[in-house]
């Protein structure tokens, strides 16, 4: 074994004992055919049930296995985060414990990054075992998120990808306190490819994006890659200000020149109505972005660490000094 560590796998985990031996062991089975100096890093985000102590004996037994322990569930998105922070490998996998990824896609990875790209994503055609509603709103929020951002973002594709040590070390510089990794990682640039294949069903358990999760990720994805809600919200307001004049003077024309009489009470209403109600979605637009920017100058730390293991501390703080 060389002093570098060639691969690096991280392995977001929240509530995963019931797929985390079956997706160890297709991890570890896949990682020794590709090299023998690869390390396994499972980042445990707050898991209430039995996941801790499976993680922690998986550790005794297999030295290449590393172990992450939030103080609290911290979000999918910020255990990836820590994962890479903590990565030493040269090139570093991100891919998911419930296996709906394939663990047998990442030698076609390394193929990729081997020949000189530095992102190799994986790209979804097919979503087995996905509900219709949730097949047509990730469709929808891909395709939106593409139209809305400035930042070129590969549509259908999820956190399922491989970064070389560059990349991630770019990535660390990246302090968002709402990160959306794949949107990252595509900001950075980079020399990037794709590998289409088709995601497998859920063997076990549920899934951890729930409909509120969904839109939480969706809403931090838009936010943080697109200002153009905040120029909808101004383009609205002027619709809405141009209308209004133009029934002013529509109700002035009515009452000199002609018979007819202003309509009464229901049509203020309506208007009211209608304009109140733009009035208040503005100022939710407007309310996210600000919010957001309130959590940035807060300064507290991304994620709280309740426990580490099997990581060198010499090497950490080496990849603290790399960072800068």
């Amino acid at each position: 074994m060389t002093n570098q560590m060639e691969l690096s796998v991280v392995i977001p985990v929240f509530n995963e004992e019931e797929v985390l031996m079956s997706s160890y062991e297709r991890l570890v089975a896949v990682m020794r055919r590709l090299t023998a100096n690869f390390e396994l890093i499972f980042v445990n985000d707050g898991s209430i049930d039995g996941t801790r102590s499976i993680l922690n004996h998986l550790r005794e037994l297999d030295a290449h296995v590393r172990v992450i322990h939030f103080s609290r569930n911290f979000g999918h998105q910020i255990a990836i985060t820590a994962g890479v922070d903590y990565a030493s490998g040269a090139g570093v996998v991100v891919i998911d414990a419930d296996l709906q990824d394939p663990p047998e896609l990442i030698p076609a990875m390394v193929e990729k990054w081997r020949a000189g790209y530095q992102v190799v994503y994986a790209k979804r055609l097919i979503r087995k075992g996905e509900s219709f509603f949730k097949k047509f709103s990730a469709k929808v929020f891909y395709r939106a998120l593409e139209k809305l951002s400035d930042t070129p973002i590969p549509v259908d594709t999820g956190d399922f990808r491989l970064m070389d040590r560059k990349v991630c070390r770019a990535l660390r510089q990246v302090e968002e306190k709402n990160p959306f990794v794949r949107g990252q990682v595509s900001w950075l640039g980079f020399k990037q490819t794709e590998i289409e294949y088709e995601r497998d069903e859920r063997l076990y358990g549920t899934t951890k994006y729930p409909l509120r999760k969904m839109i939480k990720l969706s809403i931090d994805g838009i936010t943080s890659f697109s200002y153009l809600p905040l120029k909808l919200a101004t383009y609205l307001g002027v619709t809405v200000a141009a209308c209004g004049f133009f029934y002013m003077f529509f109700a002035l024309f009515q009452k000199l020149f002609t018979t007819a009489t202003v309509p009464g009470w229901a049509s203020i209403v309506i208007i009211q109505l209608i304009f109140f109600g733009i009035v208040l979605l503005v100022l939710g637009v407007i309310g996210e972005y600000i919010g957001r920017m309130y959590e940035e100058v807060k300064h507290r730390p991304l994620y709280v660490i309740d426990e580490a293991s099997g990581f060198d501390v010499s090497r950490l703080y080496a990849m603290k000094e790399d960072i800068k």
